[in-house]
């Protein structure tokens, strides 16, 4: 698959949550994982249908961070806003015959950064700047 069209489809995909255009990108034998709550989606209608089921006070929006990858295997990392909630949210998607075969979900839970590091480190939320002297 040709990069460019790897990524539009990817930006597209993120940016307009359109259960039905999804549908459309992915494969007949599709499958999506989401590790941390131990869950497989089988098949785009099940992917689809749970899609058009989603809660409306809870339906997300994301904000893209970026997008890496070539060929047939894709990684998009975005901040999503679940009805008030912020998750940064990883897909590894892994397409065939130009279609969307596979996507595995990661929704790691944010932390507070522990004061003992504060030195090295710079908030990601603000602008970057040079790297910071430690001690």
């Amino acid at each position: 698959m040709e990069d460019s069209h790897a990524r539009d489809i990817l930006t597209a995909m993120v940016i307009n949550l359109d259960p039905d255009a999804e549908y459309e990108l992915r494969h007949e034998d599709f499958l999506a994982d989401m590790p941390q709550s131990g869950e497989r989606i089988c098949g785009r209608d099940n992917m689809r249908a749970l899609q058009r089921a989603f809660p409306p006070d809870r339906m997300p929006t994301f904000r893209l961070r970026r997008i890496t990858g070539g060929g047939d295997v894709w990684t998009v990392e975005a901040i999503g806003d679940y009805g008030g909630e912020i998750y940064l949210v990883v897909v590894i998607f892994e397409f065939r015959d130009r279609r969307i075969i596979r996507e595995t979900r990661y929704y790691p839970q944010p932390f507070p950064a522990p004061e003992w590091r504060s030195q090295w480190v710079q908030r990601m939320d603000q602008p970057a700047t040079e790297a910071p002297r430690g001690g």
